[in-house]
């Protein structure tokens, strides 16, 4: 199936959600959707854990004040499966307007409690075609999230034509995740964050942590690359203030969302700040030949013979054994690479 076009609209969802209330915030990833499809956006990013918001509480309170609040959370996380009461309106919405998304998801095992930090890719004609899950939470994440592994380091192949592939937050610190990426020919990269800038310690260097990260990979990989963070509204700092008492540690505000160029050109942004918006910008894939003259990871800039590389692919939990979603196309040997549409 080879590309419909080489030129066409993406955006980073600069967003908050309502914070842990999954089905307001669903109905919220719904109205993004729409409004991206009227702006004639092809392709939409959201932030880190968006549904049902990242639990910045994980950050600011003592271990033993938090059972409750990771008991409500769990119950507020997203099952993906097919038309399923979660994603089923997500998928419906996706049809509809012919827009893609990476959303990022606080994710539940189906029939039980483990959470993962994920991030669900649903096509323009809202199929699934899969779930990343952050390979190793950060810090306290550790206390939310288990740990994904390499069955979902992988990039899809969207009906536009490319392969998109995502990472969260500091999963970027891990070049080997990156180089896994990049070895399966990716062509856009989604990174997903939270309001990093809002939390005590960070406020000077998040943000350049982020450009830093994502400039990066986009040179490194040769991607166009979508970064969407959400920002700390009144809903979140509200819910913590009446479940778990006062704190001083996350503020309002924050976030860092743009849409680069390979040779790390802002396309898009970079947006901050508590004003949600769509950071939209269009990528031109023709400007990829270019870039692939001076760099190509996935082939001449490799050099194999010299560095190796290789990660295990294999799934390890037992939802991810079962899992029944299928790329797009597949040639014929079964590869879900879509490099051959492109030369």
């Amino acid at each position: 199936m080879a590309p419909s076009t080489p030129k066409f609209k993406v955006a980073a969802a600069h967003a908050a959600p309502v914070f842990m209330d999954k089905k307001a915030t669903i109905k919220k990833v719904i109205r993004l959707i729409e409004q991206a499809a009227q702006d004639e956006i092809k392709l939409v990013v959201f932030p880190e854990t968006f549904v049902p918001g990242y639990p910045y509480w994980i950050e600011c309170y003592p271990p033993l004040k938090q059972v409750g609040a990771l008991a409500k959370y769990a119950e507020e996380s997203v099952v993906v499966e097919n038309n399923n009461e979660d994603v089923g309106a997500i998928q419906d919405a996706c049809r509809r307007s012919s827009v893609a998304i990476n959303l990022g998801i606080s994710e539940r095992m189906a029939g039980g409690h483990t959470l993962f930090n994920s991030q669900v890719i649903i096509d323009s004609d809202g199929s699934i075609l899969g779930v990343h899950r952050k390979l190793q939470p950060t810090y306290v994440e550790r206390l939310v999230w288990a740990q994904g592994n390499g069955s979902s380091l992988r990039n899809w192949p969207l009906s536009l034509g490319y392969n998109l592939g995502g990472l969260a937050c500091w999963e970027h610190t891990m070049n080997g995740a990156r180089q896994a990426l990049i070895s399966q020919n990716q062509h856009i990269h989604a990174g997903a964050w939270p309001a990093l800038s809002t939390m005590a310690g960070f406020e000077a260097v998040a943000d350049a942590q982020i450009e830093a990260l994502m400039k990066t990979h986009a040179l490194t990989a040769q991607v166009f690359v979508i970064t969407a963070s959400n920002y700390v509204d009144d809903t979140c700092l509200d819910w913590m203030k009446e479940n778990l008492g006062e704190q001083d540690l996350v503020k309002a505000g924050g976030g860092w969302s743009s849409v680069l160029h390979p040779f790390c050109a802002f396309i898009a942004g970079p947006h901050t700040g508590a004003e949600e918006k769509l950071v939209q910008g269009e990528v031109d894939m023709s400007e990829l030949g270019a870039v692939k003259v001076w760099i190509d990871a996935a082939g001449h800039y490799q050099r194999p013979e010299i560095l190796q590389f290789n990660f295990d692919s294999r799934p390890l939990w037992a939802d991810e054994k079962k899992r029944t979603f299928k790329p797009r196309w597949e040639d014929k040997n079964g590869s879900e690479d879509v490099e051959a549409d492109l030369n």
